[in-house]
């Protein structure tokens, strides 16, 4: 058994509707997701004994409350493996905002997946693991190949579309965040303001823009709650944003950018506007793929 070490990667929604809601008590969506370069950093550790997460970060839960530990049993019992899960260790080296519907705790799940696999050498396929993600989170199956994708279903129906061309992205994150839950109560009761109609932004460059129009039928009732997000958007679109939005269900606002001159030159404009601001950018399948790193036994040193 080796240590692996896996980059799990956030994403953001360049489109998301819903639909209407499923006989399961779910709701119906059609979203576009897209994975970006900020990254939380996954290290998964054999290790004798029972299973256990470290993280240093305030907030972030080290029980079977964390996405982590619903991965880590869940292929364990994939694996038909008797009693707790054990003999792992995995740490969690935080970066990707909590609350901020970036996908981070979705990521964290399928990079352990992925991770405890290789650790224990176990010969499990992709798409094997593709429904053992299903049972966790309704995106996590997005976070095992990333690129750009649709997702329909509760999100956990994932078909890869052209990715998208490299764009720069500028994340506004304010000191809220928004649950999935209250997002979705609160699009249910005030579904009237989801349904106004609303100006589409193409997103730019050779890309079937028709797929993503940058529109996301949780903003209006959460902007409701939270007008800083109206306030974000604005101010992305004053910084040279060619289109901008909420990702997912919050709080992350998101604008969209060619050149990253022009993505530096809005972060420096937007600093100290009381939001964090992030500049990350667009990731392709491949470079997706590129984010697994096995670190091999030394050996020990000669004396």
């Amino acid at each position: 058994m080796i240590p692996v070490t896996i980059r799990a990667h956030a994403k953001i929604n360049l489109d998301l509707r819903v639909l209407g809601m499923r006989p399961d008590g779910f709701h119906e969506l059609r979203t576009v997701f897209q994975a970006i370069s900020l990254y939380d950093t996954i290290r998964c550790i054999p290790r004798e004994g029972p299973f256990a997460i470290e993280c240093a970060t305030a907030g972030v839960p080290l029980d079977r409350t964390n996405l982590i530990w619903r991965a880590a049993e869940t292929l364990w019992r994939a694996l038909r493996r008797c009693g707790p899960v054990r003999d792992a260790v995995v740490q969690l080296d935080k970066r990707i905002p909590l609350h901020a519907g970036l996908g981070g705790g979705s990521a964290d799940a399928a990079a352990t997946l992925i991770g405890l696999a290789r650790a224990w050498r176990v010969p499990v396929k992709l798409s094997q693991l593709t429904d053992v993600a299903a049972h966790i989170g309704a995106d996590v199956p997005f976070f095992l190949a990333g690129g750009t994708a649709l997702g329909l279903g509760r999100g956990d129906e994932v078909y890869p579309l052209a990715d998208l061309p490299r764009h720069w992205i500028v994340l506004l994150i304010p000191g809220f965040g928004v649950s999935t839950r209250e997002a979705y109560g609160w699009y249910d009761t005030e579904r009237e303001l989801s349904r106004a109609p609303r100006e589409a932004q193409h997103v730019p460059g050779p890309w079937p823009s028709r797929a993503a129009q940058m529109i996301n039928d949780l903003e209006a009732p959460i902007a409701h709650h939270h007008p800083e997000i109206d306030q974000m958007k604005a101010a992305l679109r004053r910084a040279g944003a060619l289109a901008a939005a909420m990702s997912g269900s919050g709080s992350t606002v998101f604008g969209l950018f060619q050149k990253r001159r022009d993505a530096l030159t809005a972060v420096e404009r937007l600093q100290g506007s009381g939001w964090r601001v992030l500049l990350t950018e667009s990731l392709g399948r491949g470079d997706y793929a590129r984010r697994v790193t096995p670190k091999r036994a030394q050996a020990p040193a000669r004396t």
